[in-house]
């Protein structure tokens, strides 16, 4: 199959998408999500879907908002450190587990008790950023979004 950036071919999808991204961006603000976090959740999404773009793109935004390059360089073993704190880490599972929701046996449970750590609605909140993030990897992914130094 040819590359087909499929945002050109039909934008109205695309334009959909936008309107999307920017509903679960409105209720991670909502939720009282950190941006960090945010970002975080974007990036362990991206990096199980192997997403260049999408990786690119989110680091440069963590970083942008604060986000430290240690953090950064452990993201994707986040339940081996101490990096981050409970909230994140419970983000960072619900990410694990949206992401690879066909796969049940690929990612071990981390431990991590999402429903003590993090309200009804940050639960949610962080399932539609994750939603948003899978769907966005697809598209890159699909359209050989390019990727440069």
């Amino acid at each position: 199959m040819s590359p087909v950036n499929i945002g050109k071919v039909y934008p109205a999808p695309y334009k959909a998408m936008l309107e999307f991204n920017d509903q679960a961006a409105a209720a991670a603000v909502d939720a009282g999500l950190s941006p960090l976090l945010v970002e975080l959740v974007k990036v362990r999404a991206s990096q199980l879907n192997g997403c260049a773009f999408c990786l690119k793109m989110h680091c440069a935004d963590a970083i942008a908002a604060g986000e430290t390059a240690d953090r950064l360089a452990v993201v994707a073993g986040w339940w081996e450190s101490q990096y981050f704190t409970p909230d994140e880490q419970a983000a960072l599972q619900i990410a694990e587990q949206v992401t690879l929701i066909g796969d049940h046996g690929r990612i071990a449970e981390r431990g991590v008790d999402v429903d003590g750590v993090l309200t009804e609605k940050q639960i949610a909140a962080v399932t539609w950023l994750t939603v948003v993030i899978n769907s966005w990897n697809r598209i890159a992914i699909s359209s050989h979004y390019p990727v440069h130094a």
